[in-house]
């Protein structure tokens, strides 16, 4: 799980540790703020992803990829949104919440704020991956691993680094 790339202006390239875990994975979920569709093909040439585009995206993306998506992996219904459209940043989790009230899912996938976020609201995972390339007010880079088993989520983790190292 990533949100919040900004490529190319906040980064030229994929961060090292991102690359590495990407090699290894299954899908990608991006929840928005890529601002360059060349960002979705770089992520499609490791494995099939999925995302919705951020209020930093434009059209293109906007018409490719939408603002709001329900998921289904490995049995789990996922949503995911970028969160904006609040009046401030604190907003943004409440906004994702709110983009999928009334519906059944495991877990809700969110950015905006590039600050990691992982907590269980009623049952639902809430989960923001933070930024791979712009921390902001977060003293590290990260994104997030999501494992489904047996038709639940077994693992959501936050994998954070200093840029300057390829170790977390």
């Amino acid at each position: 799980m990533v949100s919040d790339t900004h490529m190319p202006y906040r980064a030229r390239d994929l961060p090292p540790r991102l690359v590495r875990e990407l090699q290894n994975c299954h899908g990608i979920l991006h929840a928005g703020d890529w601002t360059d569709w060349s960002v979705y093909e770089r992520f499609a040439a490791y494995a099939p992803t999925e995302g919705v585009a951020g209020n930093n995206d434009g059209g293109e993306i906007v018409r490719r990829l939408g603002l709001r998506k329900v998921l289904e992996a490995g049995g789990c219904r996922i949503g995911i949104v970028h969160g904006h459209g609040g009046l401030s940043r604190k907003d943004t989790e409440a906004n994702a919440l709110r983009a999928f009230r009334g519906e059944k899912l495991d877990a809700i996938i969110y950015g905006h704020t590039h600050i990691p976020v992982r907590k269980t609201l009623d049952g639902v995972l809430v989960f923001n991956p933070g930024s791979p390339t712009d921390r902001r007010s977060s003293p590290k880079f990260s994104f997030g691993v999501l494992q489904i088993r047996n038709r639940k989520i077994e693992l959501a983790e936050h994998i954070f680094y200093d840029k300057k190292k390829l170790m977390p």
